[in-house]
C-alpha cells in the first residue's frame, strides 16, 4: 500500500532524509518512530504529496506519489501535526459544507457523515462551536475527523494523540485500532505506548536512515533483553559500576536509588546480581525482573545507531 526507495530530501544544508526506504503492507497499523528531526514529518509530507523528494521514489497503491498526482487524493486521508482550520467556522460546517464538498459529498449525505463523525470523534457537544475557540486536543479530533471523512483506504497521521488527555488518548486509540484490517494505517509518534499498543508493524528511523522495520512481535523477540531493577534503601555505592564490568551485563542506567540492569544471559544474572548485591552489603527494596517494552528497544537501537555514527 506504501513504499518508498532511497527517498532523500535536504533543505539548505540539512539533510532530512538520507536513502529511506519502508513498506507498509495493505491493513496494516503502521507504527513510524523515530527522535526528534529524524525525518518523520518529512517523510509523510512527501508521501501526501506536500514535498517532492530530492532523489528516490514512493509509491502509494501502486502510484508513484508526486505534487500533481491527484489521483491519489481520494485514496488518502492525513491529519498533519499542528492542523489548521478557518477560526470562523464551526465544526459542523468546517466538515460538512468544506471539507465534504472536496470528496464529493453534498447535501443531507454531508450532513450525516458530518454528524457521525463528530459523534466518532467525541466533539457533538461541540459541533456548533467556533473553530477559533477550540484547544489544541479539540483541534486534533476535528482534524482527524476531516481526515476520516471520505473513507480513506489509507491513512498518514502525524502525532494524532499527542495533545490529548489520557480519555481522549484512549478513544482516538480505539478509534485507530478498530480500523485494523480495512483502513492502512501509518502513524507517527513519540508515545511509544500507544504503538505497542496498536501497531502491527514498526519502523524505526534516526538520521533519515531506517535503523530497522519489522514486526512488533519480532522486534521485541529480537532486540528486548531481559531488565532487572534494582531499587535500594539508600545510595547503591560502589555496586553499579562492579556489575558494569560483568560480562553478562549488556547496559546499566541509574535514576536516584534505582537501577537498571539489561543482561544477556537471564540465568547467570539471576545468580550473580543477587550474590554481588549480598557481597556489598547492601540494603535492598526490591529485586525484580521486568519485561522490555517497546521504549527500551527503542532505545537501545537509536543509542546503537547513533554510536556507530
Amino acid at each position: 500500500m506504501i513504499r518508498t526507495d532511497k527517498i532523500a530530501k535536504r533543505f539548505g544544508t540539512l539533510r532530512a532524509l538520507s536513502g529511506l526506504s519502508l513498506h507498509v503492507e495493505q491493513g496494516a497499523i503502521y507504527g513510524f518512530l523515530g527522535p526528534n528531526g529524524a525525518g518523520k514529518t518529512t517523510t509523510l509530507r512527501i508521501l501526501s504529496g506536500l514535498a517532492r523528494a530530492d532523489q528516490g521514489q514512493a509509491w502509494i497503491m501502486g502510484q508513484r506519489v508526486g505534487l500533481r498526482t491527484l489521483g491519489q487524493r481520494p485514496m488518502l486521508g492525513v491529519l498533519p501535526e499542528e492542523p489548521a482550520f478557518y477560526p470562523w467556522m464551526t465544526a459542523r460546517e468546517y466538515l460538512r459544507d468544506f471539507i465534504a464538498p472536496l470528496y464529493r459529498l453534498r447535501g443531507a449525505e454531508a450532513a450525516r457523515r458530518a454528524a457521525e463523525l463528530l459523534e466518532t470523534v467525541g466533539l457533538s457537544e461541540a459541533a456548533d462551536r467556533r473553530l477559533g475557540g477550540f484547544s489544541r486536543g479539540m483541534r486534533q479530533r476535528i482534524g482527524l475527523a476531516q481526515a476520516l471523512i471520505h473513507r480513506p483506504q489509507i491513512l498518514l497521521l502525524d502525532e494524532p494523540v499527542s495533545a490529548l488527555d489520557p480519555a481522549g488518548r484512549k478513544e482516538v486509540l480505539d478509534l485507530i485500532e478498530s480500523l485494523r484490517g480495512q483502513t492502512t494505517v501509518m502513524l507517527s509518534t513519540h508515545i511509544l505506548a500507544d504503538v505497542e499498543r496498536v501497531c502491527d508493524m514498526i519502523g524505526i528511523i534516526r538520521k533519515g536512515r531506517m535503523v530497522i522495520e519489522a514486526r512488533r512481535e519480532d522486534l521485541l523477540q529480537r532486540y528486548a533483553l531481559p531488565i532487572f531493577e534494582v531499587e535500594a534503601d539508600d545510595s547503591l555505592g560502589e555496586w553499579p559500576e562492579r556489575v558494569r564490568q560483568m560480562p553478562f551485563v549488556e547496559s546499566l542506567s541509574i535514576t536516584g536509588r534505582m537501577a537498571r540492569v539489561f543482561v544477556k544471559d537471564m540465568q547467570v544474572a539471576k545468580r550473580e546480581l543477587l550474590a554481588s548485591l549480598a557481597g556489598q552489603g547492601l540494603l535492598i527494596r526490591r529485586f525484580e525482573m521486568v519485561m522490555p517494552t517497546l521504549e527500551d528497544v527503542f532505545l537501545r537501537l537509536t543509542d546503537e545507531t547513533s554510536a556507530e555514527n
